[in-house]
């Protein structure tokens, strides 16, 4: 089961609001984004499933993490497992 933890995302605006993401916060710690890996869109054919941008990013550190960013609620998310 895929778990979505929220979180506080600072991101980049260009010709649209939240375009991509350049930081995240977890447990009051701060991520810096170096690179987004991959990025791909959830459309909304099923209400269970909101219209979604998707960003797998690599941090300062490296690790890598997949953040949700829904659209009309204009909410982020972590997304674990």
């Amino acid at each position: 089961m895929i778990k979505l933890v929220p979180v506080e995302v600072k991101s980049h605006s260009g010709y649209k609001s939240d375009e991509y993401p350049l930081s995240f916060e977890l447990d009051f710690t701060e991520y810096s984004i170096n690179e987004i890996t991959d990025r791909w869109y959830q459309g909304e054919s099923d209400p269970q499933f909101p219209a979604s941008n998707y960003f797998r990013v690599k941090t300062a550190s490296g690790d890598e993490y997949i953040l949700k960013h829904e659209v009309k609620k204009d909410k982020w998310f972590l997304v674990g497992k």
